[in-house]
């Protein structure tokens, strides 16, 4: 059962990706306290659970600071740019 939830929250981590701001963020918010929530559960594998908490958090932080870069990944190519933050 623990398996299946890693794997619903790799699911979520992937849908995320594909959704504007806001829903994102409370997919990923949600994906990640459910990875909480499975930290006391010893069938769980804390190693697979604690990569895909840092790829979750990892994730926030992107979603998060999309609207940073105006010009998209240009500005991040190019920090000498204008509108790199």
């Amino acid at each position: 059962m623990a398996d299946s939830t890693l794997d619903d929250v790799r699911r979520a981590l992937d849908r995320a990706t594909e959704l504007e701001k806001e829903e994102a963020l409370s997919v990923l918010r949600t994906a990640r306290e459910d990875l909480d929530a499975l930290g006391n559960d010893a069938a769980v594998d804390e190693e697979r659970r604690r990569e895909l908490a840092d790829r979750v958090d990892q994730r926030i932080r992107e979603v998060e600071n999309r609207d940073d870069y105006d010009s998209g990944l240009g500005a991040a190519m190019n920090p000498d740019e204008d509108e790199a933050p």
